[in-house]
């Protein structure tokens, strides 16, 4: 059984500012995106919570039209009462029997008049709710419109950076994988804890990148002999020097050309 071939220090350190360069040119992709990735979520979000509005709108317009129904059958039924109470009071054979059919016919045309109270109730309810699905249905046509534009931006933004960032990917795989997996972890943690993602910087002019302070010249030794891996005191960013950093960017450069 063969031995994993073991990574030098320099080889973390080139594999480290290859997945540097290759995170940072992502982050510029990402960023050239702004925030059309976000709009769009939002776009949809807003879209969702308009068509749930105006489903639960027309549910309740069905609710109130079985009602209706309901109701204009109960008023036929107790017409169809009234009638049959009216023709019962020409057979009494008593004053008694004739006020209790009367009542009869008083409480039936309640229940009528309540009835048609209650569907004129309904048929507002039922108008009040179209107007809000008429104003909600153009507000969401307003907001799919405004998707579409969005999306078609974002689509064209994507698609010319898509096989360069799928590319950009698959390397960042590889150089990941010549890292052991504290020291990747650690670049990640350090990558997200600057603003501008940058985990791992060359010393230029005796600092580290993007900072003022100056590092001792036995720190700039050590960190040119490649021999271990040296973190910025002041920034707390893993450090390489300048000649590596080139040699790294052109090669870089000319994978992505």
């Amino acid at each position: 059984m063969t031995n994993k071939k073991e990574v030098s220090v320099e080889e973390k350190l080139r594999a480290l500012y290859d997945l540097q360069l290759i995170d940072s040119k992502l982050d510029a992709m990402q960023l050239m995106r702004g925030e059309l990735p976000l709009e769009v979520q939002d776009l949809e979000d807003d879209i969702a919570g308009f068509e749930i509005r105006i489903n639960k709108q027309k549910e309740q317009i069905t609710a109130l039209e079985l009602e209706i129904s309901n109701k204009k059958k109960e008023i036929e039924e107790a017409k169809s009462k009234v009638q049959k109470y009216v023709k019962q009071q020409d057979k009494v054979r008593n004053n008694r029997e004739f006020d209790s059919l009367k009542k009869e016919v008083e409480f039936e045309e309640l229940e009528i008049q309540l009835f048609e109270k209650k569907i004129k109730e309904a048929k507002a309810k039922i108008e009040q709710k179209s107007a809000i699905i008429i104003e909600t249905q153009e507000r969401l046509d307003s907001k799919k419109e405004h998707l579409m534009h969005k999306k078609a931006e974002l689509d064209e933004i994507v698609s010319e950076t898509q096989k360069e960032e799928t590319e950009m990917h698959k390397k960042s795989e590889e150089f990941g994988a010549l890292i052991d997996a504290h020291l990747l972890k650690a670049y990640q943690r350090i990558r997200s804890n600057v603003k501008n993602g940058m985990a791992v910087v060359k010393v230029e002019r005796g600092a580290a990148g993007g900072s003022f302070f100056t590092i001792p010249p036995q720190k700039q030794m050590e960190i040119a002999s490649r021999k271990k891996i040296v973190i910025d005191e002041n920034s707390g960013r893993i450090l390489v020097d300048a000649k590596l950093a080139e040699e790294e960017e052109d090669k870089i450069n000319t994978l992505f050309a």
